[in-house]
C-alpha cells in the first residue's frame, strides 16, 4: 500500500470517547462483529482494533457484497481467513446472508453455553459488539438481526452517536457503536478509499480530489464500468470531466462546472450507483 501522506483526516472528539467507552465495556462482551466494507476490505479495517477489543473472539463481517468486485474481494477474504479470522461476506439488502452471522455466533460461543449447562444454568443472551469505521453498514446489519428498523440508516458518517444495547429474538444482544477511525490517516490510499466510500464527513473533503481519484481509478482498473456508467473511453481526467459535464448539463458560459461534476461522481459511488468495484487492489 502507498505510504504517502495525505491531508484527509477526520477524528472528531466523539470517536476518542467511543473508543474509551468500548474499552470500558469490552469485559461484558462475548463476541465482536468487526464490520468492514467489501469494496475496501483493507482500508476499512480499524488499524488499532486489537487494542480496543483485546482478545475477544470475533467475526469479520464484510458488507456490501453486492457492490464489490467479488473476485478481487475474495482474495481479501482468503487473506484474512489465512490469518485466522472467521470471515463472512454478506449482502444485507435482498437475501438471508445475515443468518450465517447468527449461526456462526452461536457456534463460536457454544463453549459459553456448555459451561453454563454443566452448572445447571440456563443459556445466556450472547452480547455482541458491533464495531467499524463510519458508513460500512453497521446499522443495516443491526436492523437485519433485530428484524426491525432499530437504528437509522444513511449513506453518511456520524448518524449513530451513542453506545446502545439492542435486544433481538435470536439469543443475541447487540451493542451498537458510532463509527470510529484512527487519529491519523497516514496512508494516502486508505484515506482516499474511506473518503470515496462515504466514511469521512463530506464537508471537510476536497471533492475535486476525491472525484479525480475515483475516475482515475476506474480508468485504470475498471474501464468497462467507466464506459458503461459515463460513456467514457478516455483516461485523460480533463476529458472525463468534460464528458460527464456535458452528460449532466454542468456547463456555464462554456466552462465546465467542476464542482457539480465532482459531486456527481462522488454521489454515484457513495450512493451505490457504481457497482462491481473493489478499491483495495490485491497486489
Amino acid at each position: 500500500m502507498n505510504d504517502n501522506k495525505t491531508n484527509i483526516n477526520w477524528y472528531p472528539g466523539h470517536m476518542a470517547k467511543t473508543k474509551r467507552l468500548i474499552i470500558d465495556e469490552i469485559k461484558n462482551i462475548d463476541i465482536v462483529y468487526e464490520v468492514i466494507d467489501a469494496r475496501i476490505p483493507y482500508s476499512s479495517k480499524i488499524k488499532d482494533i486489537d487494542n480496543i477489543i483485546k482478545n475477544k473472539q470475533r467475526i469479520l463481517i464484510m458488507t456490501k457484497k453486492d457492490l464489490c468486485d467479488i473476485n478481487m474481494t475474495n482474495k481479501w477474504v482468503k487473506y484474512y481467513e489465512e490469518k485466522g479470522y472467521n470471515v463472512i461476506l454478506v449482502d444485507l439488502k435482498e437475501n438471508k446472508d445475515y443468518k450465517k452471522i447468527i449461526d456462526l455466533t452461536h457456534q463460536i460461543t457454544k463453549n459459553i453455553q456448555t459451561k453454563r449447562q454443566e452448572k445447571g444454568l440456563n443459556n445466556k443472551e450472547i452480547r455482541a459488539l458491533v464495531i467499524g469505521i463510519p458508513n460500512v453498514g453497521k446499522s443495516t446489519l443491526i436492523n437485519k438481526i433485530t428484524g426491525k428498523k432499530t437504528v437509522n440508516v444513511e449513506n453518511r458518517p456520524g448518524v449513530t452517536k451513542n453506545l446502545n444495547y439492542l435486544k433481538t429474538d435470536v439469543g443475541i444482544t447487540l451493542l451498537d457503536t458510532p463509527g470510529i477511525l484512527w487519529p491519523k490517516l497516514d496512508e494516502e490510499k486508505v484515506a482516499l478509499n474511506i473518503a470515496a466510500t462515504g466514511g469521512i464527513k463530506q464537508e471537510i473533503l476536497n471533492m475535486d480530489e476525491i472525484s479525480s481519484y475515483i475516475l482515475n481509478f476506474l480508468a485504470t482498473y475498471y474501464p468497462e464500468i467507466l464506459k458503461e456508467k459515463y460513456n467514457i473511453n478516455s483516461s485523460d481526467i480533463m476529458e472525463m470531466y468534460e464528458i460527464i459535464g456535458k452528460n449532466i448539463g454542468a456547463f456555464k458560459n462554456n466552462e465546465i462546472l467542476y464542482d457539480k461534476v465532482s459531486l456527481k461522481v462522488y454521489n454515484d459511488l457513495v450512493g451505490e450507483k457504481i457497482k462491481g468495484v473493489t478499491l483495495d487492489i490485491w497486489q
